[in-house]
């Protein structure tokens, strides 16, 4: 085998195997799970709470 041909099955495997890496940080565990529904939660809460103090002001308006 050439040298050249070994350096490029090298970096084929190397890109490969960085790959393979990333592709396993995308799995999120039950904790991380968790994390984003409370926050997706919280931002519901906060979104009805603006929603009740407008209806609060318009209701004092009129």
């Amino acid at each position: 085998m050439s040298t050249q041909l070994m350096k490029k099955l090298a970096v084929a495997l190397l890109m490969a195997l960085m790959m393979g890496g990333l592709a396993a940080c995308d799995n999120q565990g039950p904790a991380e799970e968790a994390g984003e529904n409370i926050d997706e939660s919280m931002e519901d809460a906060g979104e009805r709470l603006e929603e009740m103090g407008d209806n609060i002001e318009d209701a004092a308006e009129n």
